[in-house]
Order: structure tokens, then sequence, then C-alpha cells
């Protein structure tokens, strides 16, 4: 008994149905595909995007954070 076979796994997808009922498990099963294709699509994003743009993207946030540390300073003192 090493592995589950496949009644194994419908009795536990026949408890699960029993316990969560079809309207949750519908649910959650669109929730999770919604993620997994945000994910993805995310990661595509990723991919496709300019080196250069990467590296201006990069210099304009730390641009952002130097002036914000100095306007902090400027208040406070």
């Amino acid at each position: 008994m090493s592995s589950l076979s496949i009644w194994h796994w419908l009795i536990v997808l026949l408890i699960a149905v029993l316990i969560f009922g079809t309207k949750r498990l519908g649910s959650i099963g669109t929730d999770l595909g919604g993620a997994v294709k945000g994910f993805r699509k995310a990661m595509s994003d990723a991919d496709d995007e300019d080196p250069k743009q990467l590296k201006q993207q990069q210099a304009d946030a730390e641009f952002s954070e130097t002036r914000q540390k100095d306007s902090s300073g400027k208040q406070s003192g």
C-alpha cells in the first residue's frame, strides 16, 4: 500500500463534497484558478519588460526614497 489508488481519491473527494458542499468547492476552485492565472500573467509580464526600463524604474524609486528621507528630515528638524 505504497500509493493511493483511484478509489482512495474518490472517497476523499466524496468526503470533501459532503463536508464543504459543491458550491464552496466550486468557488475555491475558481479563486485558486484566478490566482494561478494572475501569477502566470505577472511572471510573463516581468519577463517581457525591457532591462533598460527596469533600471530606469529602479533609479526613479531610489530617487523618490531619497527625496522622502530628505523631506522628512527637514520637517522634524
